[in-house]
């Protein structure tokens, strides 16, 4: 009901400069967050960050977590190019953390910020404890690493931020926001875990903690975007399991006819079926109590399944 009375209040600027969905709804969110009178807004940027709709903002703080090679056929070829397109999110006299130290990035990060003049934080050299969570993804460890900084940075703002807020907020992350696939346990016996990790940078943690589960037989259901670079992530999956591609209800999904011919091709055991729906069911009935079963490749798949 409130996108369509935005929509309706503002038809005819909409009809005269052709926005994108992704530009209209950060519009409405933004129309919304203003009206509302809301107290903190966690902005996340939607691809790259210079050119990005977010990025009319002036924030507390700006965040960038790590940078991997996606989207390059937007955003570069290179860690370099992409770190560039990240960093257009840094702001003049605005802090900016930096949740991984990267070779590649670091001398990006550094240049633009000392241009910007903001003072720059890298979170993975300056937290150094380890926190207890309720996310169980291995890879969470640097998003809280990031996450802490973060909140150090707003302390120094006069944010009335404790030791106890951050600890209880960190127990509480999934209860608190009900964020869901993130190494999340769909159920037991057949044990069936979900990530929505799609990139080799993460793919590289999901996969390492996926092979220290005990199981009898691995069953991975996996379907990707038309854009994704296979080439960068195929050596990450396990052969040592049965696959079950399918194609993510979405225009830009891969069919799974395709996604089969090229894992087939290198070796991977698996069929195609008609949808993630299919594939996942179909996993559950070649599987028994004793096994595994993954689902994952895109954000898209693992929505259709929680």
């Amino acid at each position: 009901m409130i996108c369509l009375e935005a929509i309706k209040r503002n038809t005819a600027f909409l009809e005269a400069n052709n926005l994108s969905f992704f530009e209209l709804t950060v519009g409405m969110a933004f129309d919304y967050f203003a009206k509302q009178k809301v107290d903190i807004a966690i902005i996340e940027v939607g691809l790259g960050g210079r050119l990005d709709s977010t990025n009319i903002i002036i924030p507390e703080a700006s965040v960038i977590t790590n940078i991997g090679l996606d989207h390059t056929q937007f955003l570069g070829n290179s860690l370099q190019a992409i770190a560039e397109e990240k960093a257009g999110i840094i702001k003049s006299n605005v802090p900016v953390i930096i949740g991984e130290t990267q070779k590649e990035t670091k001398p990006v990060f550094d240049k633009i910020a000392s241009e910007k003049q903001a003072e720059i934080f890298y979170a993975d050299t300056l937290i150094s404890e380890d926190n207890q969570s309720d996310l169980l993804g291995s890879y969470q460890t640097k998003n809280i690493k990031t996450g802490i900084q973060s909140l150090e940075i707003l302390r120094t703002l006069d944010w009335d931020i404790s030791d106890k807020h951050i600890a209880n907020g960190l127990l509480n992350v999934i209860k608190n926001t009900g964020l869901k696939g993130r190494w999340q346990v769909l159920r037991d016996a057949p044990k069936v875990i979900c990530d929505t990790a799609h990139n080799a940078e993460g793919l590289v943690y999901v996969m390492a903690q996926l092979l220290k589960e005990q199981y009898e037989n691995l069953h991975i259901v996996l379907g990707v975007v038309n854009d994704k670079d296979l080439d960068s992530i195929i050596e990450l999956f396990p052969k040592k399991a049965i696959y079950y591609f399918c194609r993510p209800n979405i225009p830009r999904g891969k069919p799974a006819n395709a996604l089969a011919d090229y894992f087939q091709a290198k070796g991977y055991n698996g069929q195609a079926y008609n949808s993630v729906n299919e594939a996942y069911g179909q996993a559950l009935k070649n599987s028994n109590f004793r096994d595994l079963i993954f689902v994952g490749g895109s954000t898209f798949v693992v929505a259709e399944i929680i």
